[in-house]
């Protein structure tokens, strides 16, 4: 049993008239109160951001208020615990205050001192938690940037938006071309969210048999089928308290889809060969490389299967639309690959990130990531461009674009790579490109940069 984060004031005292007395007086003030005639087990009832104080007597059978305090402290050392004392048990009280009490009452007291002192507590929990919320806030940010390497709008867009859901219970369909980066998405989500404890299971739909998809999804019976000799736990039952991962969803076969589609909506699962219903506590996210509705259209994914998934979409936008990423996300890889290896990073020459800008990238960040191992084991950067048929969009524009607007494209692409490297003013930035400062400013101004978001210094620190 969890005590509910409604409950504002946890009371313990074995005193039955005073526990009656004083849990009155709380809820007169309009306070949420929980009131216990015991402390053994409460700090295994607790989670660690409960947002609520403890009151407690300090001498009780059982467990004292001392030995609660120290139970809780290891809990949370920040967790206020208000102690109620008799006359002699002063000396007691001020050495739990030392050991880290919020504070003690002595009896006989007014009921304005019990309820200013809860008050003053009840701040302070609120306090520390909005801290620790905006410090995991934080330590979240920077987490997806490391995961999620670019500075583009697209993928500041898609890094929000990983942010707003991981917190949610909702289940995730995730939009993307084959090496957009489908996985690490689901791998945030789940690390972000209150799961993030529990098991993360992958599994490829498309890499599955037919034969086999239900058993290694659904879990099956002794004797479910020929060769089904023992029990055997399915992908859903073994994620269960976490997180599904269930790749390229459009390969499954409609059957399949329909006891997916049953267990989406019940959160229970049913052997092969079984009749108990298996309650399930899990999230799933799944993605794909096709337009489900489109699918859905021909006759080739259900219908009802789409609608039920499509209720929190997430499209991975793919490196052709983040151009401006291309050099970070290379140079990141790179040096990643450098240190595993135990070399020297190398800096890429001018020849070479025009190259690597002019590229479509049809496999996406899997194909920059293979080119940039390559480079850091000092092999030929060399790239096929015949993968795209000559159809995808470049990083500095689309093909067929007017000259203009791919030298503007390739313009401004060149200027947030180096915004994204380190300087510390506009000077040294201007000097990288080779430029005045007055003409980077104009163009900054023309691409909508910012020098603040690439380099994280202000734009007047010349």
């Amino acid at each position: 049993m969890t005590i509910d984060n409604r409950i504002q004031v946890l009371l313990i005292d074995d005193d039955p008239h005073l526990r009656q007395a004083l849990g009155q007086t709380l809820d007169l003030a309009g306070l949420k109160v929980l009131s216990l005639s015991q402390a053994n087990g409460l700090a295994g009832q607790l989670e660690r951001d409960w947002p609520g104080v403890v009151v407690s007597d300090i001498r009780m059978p059982g467990m004292d208020g001392l030995e609660l305090l120290t139970e809780l402290h290891a809990l949370d050392p920040e967790l206020p615990v208000l102690l109620i004392t008799g006359h002699g048990d002063v000396p007691l009280a001020v050495q739990a205050m030392r050991a880290g009490a919020y504070d003690f009452l002595e009896k006989p007291f007014a009921s304005d001192a019990l309820l200013d002192s809860v008050r003053r507590a009840l701040a302070l929990r609120r306090l520390v938690l909005d801290n620790r919320s905006l410090r995991l806030a934080l330590s979240d940010r920077n987490e997806l940037s490391a995961r999620l390497v670019g500075h583009s709008a697209p993928m500041l867009r898609l890094r929000e938006q990983i942010g707003a859901l991981a917190a949610t219970k909702a289940d995730v369909l995730i939009l993307g071309e084959t090496g957009a980066g489908k996985e690490v998405v689901a791998r945030a989500l789940h690390d972000l969210s209150s799961r993030r404890n529990g098991p993360f299971v992958a599994i490829n739909a498309g890499a599955l048999a037919e034969s086999v998809v239900e058993s290694e999804l659904f879990g099956h019976e002794p004797g479910a089928f020929t060769g089904a000799q023992k029990r055997r736990i399915g992908k859903f039952e073994f994620a269960n308290g976490g997180t599904l991962f269930l790749d390229e969803i459009e390969s499954m076969s409609l059957d399949v889809q329909v006891k997916l589609l049953r267990m989406l909506q019940e959160r229970v699962v049913e052997r092969l060969g079984g009749n108990q219903l298996i309650p399930l506590d899990i999230r799933v996210i799944a993605a794909t490389k096709e337009d489900l509705r489109q699918a859905a259209d021909q006759g080739r994914f259900r219908a009802d299967l789409y609608y039920r998934l499509n209720v929190a979409p997430l499209r991975i936008p793919p490196l052709r639309e983040r151009g401006e990423d291309v050099l970070v996300l290379f140079q990141h890889y790179a040096d990643e690959a450098s240190a595993r290896h135990g070399l020297p990073s190398h800096e890429l020459q001018p020849a070479q990130r025009a190259l690597l800008l002019r590229h479509p990238w049809p496999g996406n960040v899997r194909e920059l990531q293979n080119a940039a191992e390559r480079f850091a084991l000092g092999l030929e950067l060399a790239l096929d461009n015949s993968e795209s048929g000559g159809q995808g969009q470049t990083a500095a524009g689309a093909v067929g674009a007017g000259l203009s607007e791919q030298v503007e494209n390739f313009e401004k692409s060149l200027i947030a790579a180096e915004l994204a490297r380190s300087h510390s003013s506009v000077r040294s930035l201007a000097e990288a490109l080779g430029i005045p400062r007055k003409t980077l400013h104009d163009k900054l101004r023309k691409h909508g940069l910012n020098f603040a978001d690439g380099a994280g210094q202000s734009e007047e620190n010349e």
